[in-house]
């Protein structure tokens, strides 16, 4: 019978009513008179990485899972909704645009001690695999970006300490810089798409 959202008909029934709008069971809506299952994922993915969501709730999300604030601004919801889908394929590694990060040098790609050197006026931001293999563009808030506890880019050459990359472990690390930094960008946009808090 196809699939079916893990949403209850209590929620859909009170986001529905608020937006205006008609729900249908499976993948998205239209926005102008449907909304979607999907649609209240990428919705609730955008609302979740706000910077200012994050800082107002601290207190609340470090003891309680967070609750998703609803909208009954149809264009405010249809916004974070393609931001959320924005976020979501970058997240996947589906939907990357072309990486700024370089590795400009052949050589021995041994990850040894993974260290990063900010930018200069002569260098852009470096990751180093080892004391001559580097990642070159890579500005310092995608190298302090951090998912739960871990800094992302540290961790991942971390898990690969004593291994030679190969092409893909290359291409997907660029990859992964390029996702970060597009994150810091969409961060920053939900932000500004949200006119106040708390959400109504």
């Amino acid at each position: 019978g196809g699939r079916r959202p893990n949403l209850s008909p209590e929620f859909i029934a009170e986001f529905g009513e608020k937006l205006g709008l008609a729900f249908v069971p499976d993948g998205v809506g239209e926005l102008k008179k449907t909304f979607g299952p999907e649609d209240v994922f990428h919705y609730a993915y955008a609302v979740f990485h706000s910077p200012t969501y994050r800082s107002r709730y601290a207190e609340f999300l470090k003891i309680d899972f967070p609750r998703l604030p609803l909208t009954s601004d149809r264009k405010l919801f249809a916004r974070l909704c393609a931001l959320g889908s924005e976020l979501v394929g970058l997240h996947l590694l589906e939907r990357v645009p072309a990486p700024g990060a370089k590795y400009p040098q052949a050589g021995d790609s041994v990850v040894d001690k993974p260290r990063y050197k900010p930018p200069t006026d002569e260098a852009a931001g470096r990751v180093y695999l080892n004391n001559d293999q580097y990642f070159d563009n890579v500005p310092p808030e995608v190298w302090e970006s951090h998912v739960g506890g871990y800094q992302v880019c540290e961790k991942w050459l971390k898990d690969r300490k004593g291994r030679t990359l190969s092409y893909e472990d290359i291409e997907t690390y660029r990859k992964i810089t390029e996702a970060l930094r597009q994150t810091v960008r969409l961060m920053g946009e939900i932000d500004a798409a949200i006119p106040a808090w708390p959400l109504g």
